[in-house]
């Protein structure tokens, strides 16, 4: 099984998972060990299914104003927490290949492998929720169309990031392609570099 293949079944398996729940307050069964990939690859799925959902939630109309703040407190800290698995599946394949001899020619990728990781997950939840809309039993035909078209679009788009993932894995392991590690550095989480917060700390 290729690493791609190993992501998409776990984001699938843990996108379904949380759907069996449908609630942003459920605790999950991770059946992985932790510290392992498979670990990681699943808790960077659920953060991303418990995110989707509270986006929407935040976008209900009728949604009170001190309700919506906590929620968006609450995303604030859910994209935080991605960045840090992110980054925790880089640290993975960064000591994964320290030893490997680097071509004189090999050159950087854009991204590094978690972030192209990142984008999979989130397409294992799109494809979910656009199966949803195709199934739905109450939408007119034009919607249904669409939605068919759109699913069309994003299924070739996992396959063709799954394959892109897998040759940047080769490249990386053959010495093709070289990884950095870059600490994302958010500003408005950190207390020290955001305005608004050290101003208030006066």
């Amino acid at each position: 099984m290729t690493f791609s293949e190993t992501c998409n079944k776990i984001f699938i398996e843990t996108t379904n998972h949380y759907h069996e729940f449908d609630n942003v307050d459920a605790t999950p069964q991770n059946p992985y060990a932790e510290g392992t990939i498979e670990d990681l690859l699943f808790r960077k799925n659920w953060i991303d299914a418990v995110q989707w959902h509270l986006e929407d939630i935040i976008r209900d109309p009728q949604i009170q104003p001190d309700e919506a703040l906590k929620i968006k407190r609450r995303i604030d800290k859910s994209n935080q927490d991605r960045t840090d698995l992110v980054e925790s599946i880089d640290d993975f394949f960064f000591d994964k290949y320290s030893d490997v001899k680097v071509l004189g020619d090999a050159t950087i990728n854009t991204e590094s492998p978690a972030w192209a990781v990142d984008r999979l997950s989130i397409l294992a939840l799109k494809i979910y929720h656009m199966e949803q809309e195709v199934n739905r039993t109450d939408a007119d035909p034009d919607h249904l169309e669409k939605c068919n078209m759109k699913l069309s679009v994003l299924l070739q788009q996992r396959e063709d990031l799954s394959t892109a993932i897998d040759q940047l894995i080769q490249d990386i392991e053959a010495g093709r392609k070289y990884m950095k590690t870059y600490k994302q550095m958010k500003m408005y989480n950190d207390p020290a570099l955001n305005p608004i917060l050290y101003k208030n700390k006066k």
